[in-house]
């Protein structure tokens, strides 16, 4: 294993202990605070670079079923932790009421791309 595969699978676990802990500390909290922001942010930082080397180390992007969803997650994250930094400046409570039903659902379309990663690398 190259030392940069090392890298990538260590920040692309990185971005999954931060994403999972700033989603689900979040949902159990009933409330959002500025430390599940940081959180989400460091989650879709990790996540951005893990993919981007990942890349690289693949040769350049394709076009398939894994690169998709991952496209697709990785702009729902940022969405997600913009809508985050939005909600805790505004301390605006509805927004905030549906804000909790969007953060599990993007961890779960975000669990997509990582898993089938994991999968693609056992084959």
């Amino acid at each position: 294993m190259t030392p940069l595969l090392q890298l990538s699978i260590t920040i692309m676990f990185t971005a999954l202990g931060a994403y999972t802990v700033g989603v689900w500390s979040e949902r159990i909290a009933g409330k959002l605070k500025t430390w599940h922001l940081i959180f989400f942010w460091l989650g879709f930082v990790a996540d951005s670079i893990g993919t981007n080397l990942m890349g690289v180390i693949a040769g350049g992007w394709s076009l398939n079923l894994h690169s998709l969803t991952g496209i697709a997650a990785i702009i729902l994250m940022l969405v997600h932790a913009v809508w985050a930094t939005y909600v805790i400046l505004q301390k605006d409570k509805d927004t905030a009421g549906k804000f909790h039903k969007f953060s599990v659902t993007v961890w779960v379309i975000w669990l997509i791309p990582f898993i089938s990663g994991l999968v693609l690398a056992m084959l």
